[in-house]
């Protein structure tokens, strides 16, 4: 799911890598049709999938001499993991919308290897329940969560997990700089290669909150086990402190390809031809704490999930509309976080929601808040 974008393509290149142990099934996309058709004519999967029911036709059109199905509409990304042929499913896009087609993939048994954290964030609870009673696996896909599963593959209390953050581009910069930074520079992330939403999330730290939402339900530990530091040579990319007080971290160059290949291929560690980490090269690693005066976006995660219930669902739905809105020129970068702010102070709050609660929460929280970006 999302194969067009910045996960999804590099998650084909490892399955070019390995045809003996990887085979595509299914490649859905949102918009990027042109895409999708050179993907589907490169793998030769037995089902396309485009969201954007509009695009339909130019995709039947561009894979009309290929044995390959077509189908259109968000209902038939629920319809496609369920598939009796799939062994795992990988949710690769972005936002809000891969919470249905995952929550259908676990009620069909599937193994899900997970890049989309909003899937966590908005329904963790929920998602966690439901993984345990249909028994699917979810593989962490992020690097920072693929690191502290690595870390964890032997079992031992622990003490605290400390997710590392690059600081993005803008870790250095006062408030008053941070008023005056544009789209383009914020797009400029210092170490990865990521689509536009994730790169601002991490220009913001929205993306490290979610992250550690995300590392609450995957690993089972308490907010306060979570400690976030910064590390801005993105070479750790998570560590586990354990209760007799050593540390375990995981260390790479900053490349996704390794924490998708480990999900794909887990238990087994397949080989890679990725380039190899040289500590002649990278021989000063450094950390410091976030800033959450700066970005105060970290401090929203927390209490997002302090509170609970649909609070973190407001959370993820303001954000995607606030970044949305910083693309397009209609709010500053600091107004990112003053939205949110007002979306959390004046959410209606629901302590223990069904699925039906998280749609009309994430529904009503855009239309609020389109309004009064627009107003």
């Amino acid at each position: 799911m999302g194969s067009t974008g910045s996960i999804g393509t590099q998650a084909l290149d490892v399955i070019r890598q390995h045809p003996e142990s990887f085979e595509v099934y299914a490649l859905t996309a949102n918009n990027q049709v042109e895409r999708l058709i050179e993907q589907a004519r490169r793998f030769t999967p037995e089902v396309v999938v485009i969201a954007n029911e509009t695009k339909y036709s130019q995709l039947k059109e561009g894979l009309k001499d290929l044995p390959v199905k077509v189908w259109a509409g968000e209902d038939a990304l629920s319809q496609v993991v369920e598939s009796a042929s799939i062994d795992m499913v990988l949710a690769a896009m972005v936002g809000y919308a891969g919470l249905k087609p995952v929550i259908h993939a676990i009620k069909a048994g599937k193994a899900i290897a997970l890049a989309n954290k909003e899937t966590l964030v908005v329904a963790g609870e929920l998602i966690t329940r439901l993984a345990e009673e249909y028994k699917a696996a979810i593989l962490p896909v992020d690097s920072e969560h693929s690191a502290i599963f690595q870390c964890l593959e032997e079992y031992n209390p622990v003490d605290k997990i400390i997710l590392t953050a690059s600081g993005g581009p803008f870790r250095t910069f006062s408030k008053e700089q941070l008023q005056r930074v544009t789209k383009n520079e914020a797009l400029k992330h210092p170490n990865w290669k990521m689509g536009a939403k994730v790169t601002i999330d991490s220009a913001t730290l929205m993306n490290k909150g979610f992250e550690m939402i995300e590392a609450k339900w995957l690993f089972k530990v308490e907010p306060g086990q979570i400690e976030i530091l910064v590390h801005p040579q993105s070479i750790i990319h998570s560590m586990v402190q354990f209760r007799d007080t050593s540390i375990k971290a995981q260390l790479g160059l900053p490349d996704m390809r390794l924490p998708i290949q480990y999900a794909l291929g887990y238990p087994k560690r397949l080989e890679s031809n990725f380039e190899r980490l040289d500590f002649n090269r990278f021989n000063n690693l450094t950390f410091e704490p976030p800033d959450p005066v700066r970005f105060r976006n970290l401090s929203f995660a927390f209490e997002a999930i302090r509170q609970g219930g649909n609070m973190p669902c407001v959370l993820n739905a303001a954000n995607e509309v606030a970044v949305a809105a910083f693309l397009q020129d209609k709010i500053s970068f600091p107004e990112m976080s003053d939205t949110i702010e007002k979306a959390m102070q004046t959410a209606t709050f629901i302590a223990a929601p069904a699925y039906a609660d998280f749609v009309a929460t994430d529904r009503e929280t855009r239309v609020k808040i389109k309004r009064e970006i627009t107003n």
